[in-house]
């Protein structure tokens, strides 16, 4: 796969500006990730200031072409929106002189992140316990499918193995009467997010003890605990009080719930909030229905607290039950497709949305970053790179000069 290291524009517009602002601004970020667990934590730290330097193998990360409508080879929707705020260099580590290179790298970071399997990981020379001497700063992130500790360590791993073994699938088994996945790779987006907040705490201690850390952020383990804390229930004590599992959570009625011409998300929880429901829909009798006058009664009977709602919101439009809800207070939404949110109004107030001018891909829409900083947010927004866009110019800062990224690019083990 032929890099862009030789073209410009890229270089350019991807070099990191000085005082760009965030507040990770200043820290160095070495990132070995692929696909998305990876990339989403460093992507987070990229939009918080962090200066990341994304090392891909020859042929780059698989994300770069795996979602459909890409305009030029490597460049996916997906990849693109994984990446930005990067610079990208190309190495073989697998050669002698592209591992050095990597290390070279690492030694002057702060922070370096990967998803690699442990073991490949050890044999490599990148584990924590080979990387502290080089540098005793660093904090080491290692992403894995399974904590080490455990008897699935080192097995492979993407999203919808973690959802089916986690119980994300299960709890659509016990809602609907089949296993089913979340159709996102939510696991990879919780997952890489909990890694950017370590990385972020181990940040905050090495300010007060100057000394480095090791992270280990398992996917399976961060999933279990994510759905146990939500579905433990009455498990949580020994012996349990009652079955695991949220009643209402797990109804099959737990969905945007139809009307006379679309659909309508309402949750009423506290007793002001449900009563006025009730007055709402016209059954102010429900408010004195054992079934119903409680929050825990309310969770107790939840099949037929949902079928109330199903039998209401069925007899209106959804603009009718919308302004009936607002008057009343009560909590409600409609129902908006992925298509709706590009023209969501609430997004377009905020900001949400943005248009840029890729060097290569042309003009863009992108996300902001939702979190907002009153300190200052990172100002220059970089674009996804090409792959091996800055190899160039990555080395060249790394101490290399012009005769030894020659000599690496002639063999391949930069490219």
């Amino acid at each position: 796969m032929p890099s862009d290291r030789g073209a410009p524009e890229a270089r350019s517009v991807n070099r990191p500006a000085k005082g760009t602002g965030g507040p990770l601004e200043g820290v160095k970020v070495v990132d070995l990730t692929t696909v998305v667990v990876g990339p989403i934590c460093t992507r987070t730290l990229a939009d918080q200031g962090a200066e990341v330097v994304k090392v891909e193998a020859p042929g780059g990360d698989i994300l770069r072409y795996l979602a459909a409508g890409s305009r030029t080879p490597a460049m996916s929707g997906k990849f693109i929106n994984f990446n930005r705020n990067k610079r990208s260099i190309v190495l073989d580590i697998k050669q002698p002189e592209g591992l050095a290179a990597l290390k070279r790298l690492i030694a002057a970071a702060d922070v370096f992140v990967s998803n690699v399997r442990p073991a490949a990981l050890a044999r490599a020379g990148l584990d924590h316990a080979s990387l502290a001497p080089l540098n005793p700063r660093l904090i080491h992130c290692g992403i894995v499918a399974f904590g080490t500790d455990g008897r699935y360590a080192n097995r492979p791993a993407y999203d919808p193995i973690i959802q089916s073994l986690s119980g994300v699938a299960g709890t659509f088994d016990r809602a609907i009467g089949e296993p089913r996945f979340v159709p996102m790779v939510m696991t990879d987006h919780i997952t890489g997010l909990v890694s950017a907040q370590a990385i972020g705490f181990a940040l905050y201690r090495r300010e007060k003890t100057g000394v480095g850390e090791a992270i280990e952020v398992p996917m399976f383990e961060t999933m279990a605990s994510f759905v146990t804390s939500e579905h433990l229930g009455a498990a949580t004590f020994d012996p349990p009080e009652g079955p695991t599992g949220d009643a209402r959570l797990l109804s099959a009625d737990y969905r945007p719930l139809p009307t006379l011409d679309g659909y309508i998300t309402v949750r009423p929880n506290d007793n002001r909030q449900s009563f006025a429901f009730f007055d709402a829909i016209g059954r102010p009798e429900l408010k004195e229905d054992p079934r119903f006058s409680t929050p825990i009664r309310r969770t107790e009977n939840a099949a037929d607290y949902f079928t109330v709602q199903v039998e209401a919101l069925a007899t209106k439009t959804t603009a009718t039950w919308l302004e009936i809800f607002a008057k009343a207070d009560v909590p409600a939404a409609g129902y908006n497709t992925i298509d709706d949110l590009l023209e969501d109004p609430h997004l377009q107030d905020v900001g949400f949305w943005n248009f840029d001018e890729h060097p290569t891909e042309g003009r863009i829409r992108r996300t902001r970053t939702p979190v907002t900083f009153r300190g200052g947010m990172r100002e220059q927004v970089l674009p996804a790179p090409r792959l091996g866009a800055q190899t160039r110019e990555i080395l060249a800062e790394a101490g290399y000069d012009a005769v030894q990224i020659d000599a690496m690019l002639a063999t391949g083990a930069a490219q």
